[in-house]
């Protein structure tokens, strides 16, 4: 039987304007072109224009982003000394450099940070907007009270009080922590915004925190996007399988949650 928070969650996203409301709390929008170091870029300019191999990848290295995706880059990046000692690798790289050209390398150092890398803090800052109708109380604060409050900290501060708390075992930040009615409410928060590869990923690490049977805390994934879709991907499949105590739900619906514990 799947859990009612589920049901609901699947049912807004399918029959409402989902997308619409869920920009409220994940507001992305394009950022603006990255800017380039004019000093460092006139250094790699030089270093393109003698031909030295190893000068333009010392100089690239330097600007915030290198124009090239390779697996090898972020090697010689936190080793120098490997450019000297892979000269293959380097010609190779440069090969890859002058087939672009400057004016694509500029373009390709300059681009944007990827939106995905925008998502975390954005369900932060929503809950700092105060729309679930609860106190924000910063660690001090929520330790001296037993009220009903949300905890508005770091991932890290609200893990170590869970931890010193709640028995919470887990490794990893938590995204959300609450008390209402003296019933304290943990959660991990994550917006899929497709399948496979890293999306699966903070799938699991959701999961794994409802699995988490040490916390003496109620247990949430706070979780939107595609996994609400019908179909036979692994996410959906899990939501429409599990036990009904795995409290799954869209943020849109959290308010609701807390006010009915």
């Amino acid at each position: 039987m799947m859990n009612h928070w589920t049901e609901l969650s699947i049912t807004f996203a399918n029959q409402r304007n989902y997308l619409d409301e869920l920009f409220r709390v994940y507001s992305i929008v394009p950022e603006k072109i990255r800017e380039i170091d004019q000093d460092k870029w006139k250094q790699f300019e030089k270093a393109f224009a003698n031909g030295c191999n190893g000068d333009i990848i010392k100089t690239l290295l330097k600007l915030k982003l290198f124009p090239i995706k390779d697996s090898y880059v972020a090697y010689l990046k936190k080793d120098a000394t490997s450019i000297v000692r892979n000269p293959k690798t380097i010609d190779r790289l440069c090969a890859q450099l002058r087939e672009m050209g400057l004016d694509k390398i500029w373009e390709k150092c300059s681009e944007p940070k990827e939106t995905n890398r925008q998502i975390g803090p954005l369900f932060r800052r929503w809950l700092e907007k105060k729309e679930l109708g609860f106190p924000l109380l910063n660690i001090d604060e929520f330790r001296q009270t037993k009220d009903d409050a949300v905890l508005i900290g770091s991932d890290a501060i609200l893990a170590d009080f869970a931890r010193s708390k709640l028995d919470y075992r887990g490794e990893k930040g938590l995204d959300f922590l609450a008390r209402v009615r003296k019933t304290y409410i943990i959660g991990e928060a994550k917006f899929l915004t497709d399948f496979g590869g890293h999306q699966n990923a903070q799938f699991e690490y959701a999961k794994n925190l409802l699995q988490d049977n040490t916390a003496k805390a109620v247990k949430i994934a706070i979780l939107d996007g595609v996994l609400y879709i019908t179909g036979r991907n692994k996410m959906f499949s899990f939501l429409k399988s599990h036990k009904e105590n795995y409290n799954i739900l869209s943020c849109l619906l959290l308010r609701e949650f807390l006010h009915q514990i």
